[in-house]
């Protein structure tokens, strides 16, 4: 008789072993699937976020490695201490690099500082206590950037001009933007010419002073207020002014040249957090000696959106595991069961001549179409409870996620004295909180070739013993 007939007797005669049969394939189904569902979700979403912020790799001077390489005091003049140029980065090979096809956009700085005029005074709410030598610190801190609004203040929304425009690769060298409380206390306005005093280092060592023309291309507000209590005023941000990095040449009494003068860091935002490998070799091709001037990657902000969201797919990714290999053992135990029950029959199929494979391929026809049931079942169903299991498990991480985010925020630095001002260099991203479940047709062969794996395995196993006896064995002795 055909085993096709032989299985649909069976399955049609006992709807209720079927039935049980189908109802755990359908749990294990709907769990693997969900997982599966899960995993795709969470790998969709972290490519939505290297799209969206990519990495930031940073590239600056390593003192040590320069000391170790023995060419410090080469470029020094052979004066010991002495960095020399060696140890500069300069702005046109940052330039060049900047033109990779990986960097979706690249800024760098140059830190300075400028001295104030009888036109241009600091904003000093509270004056040095009595007694106090601020020597050294009554300053403007003048950083020379490239692109403003790549200024970790202005990204995180700590600071926003409120006057004229911030400064750009294309803006004029002689621009500079400054804060509010600076603008008031000196009654300036966008488009007014100042002077500030650039710091000289004379050959015998002496500092001299060198007025300096700009205007004032912006103006900024800056969302941390005055302490209270004094603070030296090159360290509170009010007295943090904007300039371009030719600016910031020109206060260190310095001309531009051709090159475009020497910056401390550069910051190359990455079109994937992965792609750092490629940027480095297009650095070596414009002429980088990364040993000196390595590249480092920042993903913090790709990993604080997408670290609950892959903390789950993990989990889920756990569960699958768990689920196929439980829902195997528990499979082979029912069949085997099963086979026991079955066993006179096998013995007399096996007495009038039926084939061993073929006996057991109607036990596997009986098992794989209540597989493909429970499959079917299973794609209906786990949209919506894989839907369900995903948000609740993102809950879950994402509140465990800021509570240790909030937990590191509130410790104290005391080393800071501006209230905060001398935050990461970092904009603040919240984690990615929802999930897109999307059931494809590549989930469902998945889902369909782990089910029918299980299916087979479960039932090849127990049933390979079984057939091993011959029909007198399995008729007098049972097993």
């Amino acid at each position: 008789m055909n085993l096709f007939k032989r299985a649909w007797w069976r399955l049609t005669a006992h709807l209720g072993k079927t039935v049980m049969l189908v109802g755990l394939f359908f749990v294990i189904c709907t769990l693997v699937l969900s997982g599966f569902l899960i995993q795709s979700a969470a790998a969709r979403a972290a490519d939505s976020a290297k799209n969206s912020v990519g990495a930031v790799a940073t590239m600056q001077l390593d003192l040590n490695a320069l000391i170790d390489s023995g060419r410090m005091q080469q470029g020094g003049g052979g004066t010991p201490g002495m960095i020399g140029t060696e140890g500069d980065l300069r702005r046109s090979l940052v330039d060049k690099i900047c033109k990779s096809s990986v960097v979706a956009s690249c800024n760098y700085m140059k830190d300075g500082v400028a001295a104030p005029t009888d036109q241009v005074k600091l904003h000093q709410p509270v004056p040095a206590p009595a007694g106090q030598d601020s020597g050294g610190v009554d300053f403007f801190k003048a950083d020379g950037i490239r692109d403003l609004d790549a200024v970790k203040d202005f990204r995180n929304g700590d600071s926003k001009i409120v006057a004229g425009s911030g400064i750009k690769p294309d803006s004029k060298s002689d621009m500079v933007v400054i804060e509010e409380r600076v603008a008031k206390d000196n009654h300036l306005e966008v488009g007014d010419k100042v002077e500030l005093n650039a710091n000289i280092q004379n050959p015998d060592g002496r500092l001299s002073t060198k007025e300096t023309d700009f205007v004032i291309g912006g103006i900024y507000r800056n969302n941390t207020a005055d302490t209270g209590t004094y603070v030296p005023p090159m360290m509170a941000p009010s007295n943090q002014i904007y300039v371009t990095p030719d600016g910031a040449t020109r206060l260190d009494g310095k001309k531009v040249g051709a090159d475009g003068g020497v910056i401390k860091e550069a910051t190359f935002t990455l079109r994937d957090p992965g792609d750092l490998g490629r940027l480095k070799q297009d650095a070596e091709a414009a002429g980088a000696d990364l040993e000196i001037f390595p590249l480092t990657v920042n993903d913090k902000q790709y990993k604080t959106l997408v670290g609950p969201i892959n903390k789950t797919a993990d989990f889920a990714s756990v569960t699958v595991w768990l689920v196929a290999i439980a829902g195997t053992v528990i499979l082979a135990l029912i069949i085997a069961s099963n086979l026991r029950e079955r066993r006179k029959e096998m013995g007399v199929l096996l007495s009038l001549g039926e084939k061993k494979p073929r006996l057991l391929g109607q036990h596997l026809v009986e098992v794989m179409a209540c597989a493909v049931l429970a499959i079917g079942f299973a794609a209906g169903a786990s949209q919506f409870l894989s839907q369900a299991i995903g948000d609740r498990l993102l809950s879950g991480e994402v509140s465990s996620a800021n509570e240790q985010a909030a937990n590191e925020a509130a410790k104290p630095d005391p080393s800071d004295p501006t209230g905060g001002a001398n935050r990461s260099d970092e904009p603040e991203v919240e984690p990615i909180d929802s999930m897109d479940i999307r059931t494809g047709p590549a989930d469902i062969a998945k889902v369909g070739a782990t089910g029918l794996g299980i299916a087979a395995l479960a039932t090849l196993v127990p049933g390979a013993r079984v057939l091993r006896l011959n029909p007198r064995d399995i008729l007098t002795k049972g097993d």
